[in-house]
């Protein structure tokens, strides 16, 4: 009887034991199947950047060559002499720089400020000035440029750099999009706050901000990408070249050395650069406020 039971209790051991094992079907790949269909788009949407990169290390022969080249024979920093040397390009990087700095910390300062006013506070025509607010966003920039050229003309600041930041100090997608985050945080937390003392700009400081990092990151990139990426404005604002932005002054640039493709290449690398250095470095917060402010309207 014991080695009937032994027996059976060893062939039930060796039938349960494939079932405890890992199973072939069952290993996963260490990617998804989505990315052998992201992988060639993503390399496709690269190759304007990537040839970018490679014509600004090559030198004007191989650029001018037919057919073209298209891997550089050597690297030639002749065009990145050329623009940091013989251009004002590092005096346009620095306008380029304070304007978008200055424009990027007043949305995150003025757009806390009326995002939260918006989300927490009832006031007398709050909704009707947030709508208005809104309505601004789909007036193109087209119908505005000539008042706000008059207003700035007004001012004394045509041809500085105040021309360029103080129509950029706040947005109206500044204001909305910290809403719709302040929105979908519990109240829970002011209310802890107010309960210690705390008045409604410090619960804003203290509490409201650190918990809209994602937001406030997202506002940051978007706004610095839209100054530091306008032509238009600066177009018409600006009339001496000591005051050019880094993409007017490319413009000119581009249009005065035609031949010289090297130099126009690595002006355009050096433009390109802070941008997208921007946007991975807050690649991650940006998603997370984009799925995060929708939550509640």
């Amino acid at each position: 009887m014991l080695i009937t039971t032994a027996g059976v209790s060893q062939r039930t051991h060796r039938q349960a034991a494939p079932a405890s094992g890992p199973r072939r079907g069952g290993i996963r790949p260490p990617f998804s199947a989505w990315h052998l269909l992201l992988a060639p788009l993503a390399l496709i949407f690269a190759i304007p950047l990537i040839w970018l990169l490679l014509s600004s290390v090559m030198s004007d022969a191989e650029i001018n060559r037919f057919p073209p080249a298209l891997w550089p024979s050597g690297i030639d920093l002749g065009g990145y002499q050329y623009v940091l040397n013989n251009a004002g390009f590092p005096r346009w990087f620095a306008n380029s720089l304070i304007v978008s700095v200055t424009a990027v910390v007043a949305n995150l300062v003025f757009g806390a400020l009326g995002g939260y006013a918006f989300a927490r506070m009832r006031f007398a025509g709050s909704r009707v000035l947030l709508v208005l607010i809104l309505a601004t966003m789909v007036i193109p920039f087209q119908l505005t440029m000539i008042p706000t050229f008059l207003v700035m003309k007004r001012l004394g600041l045509i041809d500085t750099l105040g021309a360029l930041i103080i129509p950029s100090l706040v947005t109206p997608f500044a204001v909305f999009l910290l809403r719709q985050f302040f929105l979908s945080l519990p109240r829970e937390l002011e209310e802890a706050a107010w309960i210690d003392g705390c008045s409604r700009l410090r619960v804003l400081v203290r509490v409201v901000l650190p918990l809209s990092r994602p937001a406030l990151s997202t506002v940051a990139v978007l706004t610095f990408l839209a100054t530091w990426n306008d032509l238009t404005w600066p177009l018409i604002a600006i009339n001496h070249d000591t005051q050019y932005t880094l993409q007017l002054g490319l413009a000119t640039f581009q249009g005065r050395h035609h031949t010289k493709w090297a130099a126009v290449m690595a002006g355009n690398v050096i433009t390109v650069v802070p941008v997208l250095l921007a946007f991975l470095g807050a690649q991650k917060a940006f998603i997370q406020s984009i799925t995060s402010s929708g939550l509640k309207g």
